[in-house]
């Protein structure tokens, strides 16, 4: 608005006179204004670059998360002869777990340790464009359960989002890196930072949050892509559910989406994973036994169908019903159609693969893709698992060897499907676990666990890719690896899968037989997931190098020392070519 102008005493008809056509001027001026601002917003939005096929403009190359690629330039009868040919340092040597985006010739990464960094970069060269940092508070990382990470941006209209580990979303200009808003989606210090990116639909962009091991209030919110501001928010512990709960356990219950959400077109639905209840100690949240009717705890380790423009749960899916395990539920979904049904496909924590109807979420199928002994399978009638008392962990139950331990049979790190072979592509974990109950208590940004555990190991490797043929629920093909929690897969139309693992290599597998065509090795150990991209014909494909330390420390032991000293830190952009 303009600011007022002094005027001389006259008469007060005069002066009426003079402050009417002075508010009429500012009406006008303040009229314009706003019709030039949706102007420019609209010329800006119709100017900005749209993802092509040969793009990969999500982090899981598009909303369905298949990770698949169409290109195929890179094939298995060339691959051998991939060459690095540009390379980007980060500046920070922080655990790095972005995928990188590329949309119109230009990739845009994200950092660890908040973001620190965020940069946009020409995809053809490796030259450095713009770069936008961000300072976040010093104390985030005790409210970061397992790393201060970042996985990247999510894109629309010309604009980049980004969630923060101070419990913040930010939207930038994709062309400059210039900060257009910044919005809270939570408040961190409840044990709630943000470190997957966002997931835009239409005009609005969705963001879950963390804090499942703090006994954090889960929710997911819904955002103006063009404001920040906020359009709904829907509970994952809600009241309506705590009949589920023991008590008002449910007011610390957990069930927080902290990871990638997918969005089917079809039926314009969000399909996003809840994590585990918290605390781990079961007994807190409803019986000490696996007798537990209807304390399921819902919508923890679930998978939840929810309108976009609401916010309305339409359907869940319950992977592990009142977990006592933590096998949170949160691995992304992967939409695909199988066998003629539109189908959502997820490799769970808790070692089965399932295929759920996307449309209605019932169930289809469900098969142990790693080894799995705290249930014997997964009743196709009820849903529910049918579990081996054995290894529930219970206030007089200390639970000896059960496979897999909550690390999982497959992390957050995303597997691929390949719609060519029918096969998903899964970074997998053989790890099992004792588990010991001890006491616990909530207190605000404290872990909130109530267990003791140390990691065991059988006959087979701790880390596994594994080929699993979807539609008819077994193992193709596999390959051994040295550590768990091997990087994340991209899987192109040339019949081949790329990803990383801590060792420091950087594979290429014939995507039909497993057969290890390429590989090369990388200063630091891999454990984002790959991508693919083509510029003018010519094809890319990418990873970020940067390995953990909080995870290992999880893992504890000798196995985790190996993890974290086979490599050193590190955090640069890799890219290759033929």
């Amino acid at each position: 608005m303009q600011s007022p102008t002094l005027i001389p005493k006259k008469n007060w008809y005069v002066l009426s006179l003079l402050l009417f056509s002075m508010l009429m001027v500012v009406s006008c001026d303040s009229d314009t204004s706003s019709e030039e601002a949706t102007d420019t917003e609209t010329a800006e939005t119709e100017m900005a670059a749209v993802p092509q096929e040969a793009d990969w403009y999500a982090y899981g190359k598009d909303q369905t998360n298949q990770r698949f690629s169409p290109l195929n330039e890179i094939n298995t009868t060339n691959v051998a002869n991939l060459k690095k040919v540009w390379d980007f340092e980060l500046n920070n040597s922080e655990v790095q777990e972005c995928t990188p985006i590329v949309i119109d010739g230009m990739m845009y990464v994200t950092t660890g340790s908040g973001p620190a960094y965020t940069y946009g970069i020409n995809a053809k060269t490796g030259e450095k464009v713009w770069t936008k940092a961000f300072q976040v508070p010093d104390d985030v990382a005790r409210f970061a359960c397992c790393g201060i990470s970042n996985r990247g941006f999510a894109y629309q209209d010309g604009k980049l989002f980004v969630g923060r580990l101070d419990g913040k979303m930010t939207a930038l200009n994709a062309k400059s890196g210039e900060e257009l808003w910044t919005t809270e989606v939570v408040d961190y210090t409840q044990g709630s930072v943000i470190t997957s990116p966002p997931l835009v639909v239409g005009d609005v962009v969705l963001s879950g949050f963390g804090g499942g091991e703090y006994g954090a209030v889960g929710y997911l919110s819904a955002y103006n892509i063009n404001t920040g501001e906020r359009v709904w928010k829907t509970m994952t512990t809600p009241e309506s559910v705590a009949d589920t709960w023991k008590g008002e356990s449910w007011k610390t219950g957990g069930g927080v989406p902290w990871y990638i959400g997918s969005y089917d077109e079809g039926t314009n639905t969000v399909i996003w994973g809840t994590s585990n209840p918290s605390p781990w100690d079961a007994s807190m949240r409803g019986p000490d036994n696996s007798d537990y009717g209807d304390q399921t705890n819902l919508y923890t380790a679930a998978t939840l169908g929810v309108n976009p423009a609401n916010g309305e749960i339409k359907w869940y899916y319950q992977t592990t019903p009142y977990d006592a395990w933590d096998y949170d539920g949160v691995n992304e979904l992967v939409l695909a159609d199988i066998q003629g049904q539109p189908a959502a496909l997820k490799a769970d924590r808790n070692g089965f693969f399932y295929v759920i109807n996307r449309s209605t979420g019932k169930l289809i199928s469900a098969e142990k893709f790693v080894d799995v002994n705290w249930a014997e399978k997964i009743d196709l009638e009820t849903g529910r698992p049918v579990e081996d008392p054995k290894y529930r962990l219970t206030k007089t139950n200390t639970v000896s060897a059960v496979f897999p331990s909550f690390m999982g049979g497959k992390n957050w790190q995303p597997m691929a499907y390949n719609p060519q072979t029918g096969m998903a592509y899964i970074p997998a974990n053989n790890i099992g676990m004792d588990f010991k109950a001890t006491e616990t208590e909530y207190k605000r940004g404290y872990f909130y666990l109530g267990t003791e555990w140390n990691m065991v190991y059988n006959d087979k490797t701790p880390g596994e890719y594994i080929a699993w043929d979807v539609a008819n629920q077994k193992k193709a093909w596999s390959k051994p690896l040295q550590f768990p929690i091997p990087g994340g897969a991209a899987t192109t139309a040339g019949d081949l899968v790329f990803f990383g693992d801590l060792t420091g290599t950087f594979y290429a597998l014939n995507a039909k037989t497993g057969e290890e065509l390429w590989s090369t090795k990388t200063t630091s150990g891999v454990g984002a997931a790959a991508m693919t991209y083509a510029i003018d014909g010519k094809q890319y494909v990418a990873v970020v190098e940067g390995r953990p330390t909080v995870i290992p420390g999880f893992v504890g032991g000798e196995m985790g020392e190996n993890m974290v000293n086979a490599t050193p830190a590190g955090g640069k952009v890799l890219v290759y070519a033929l």
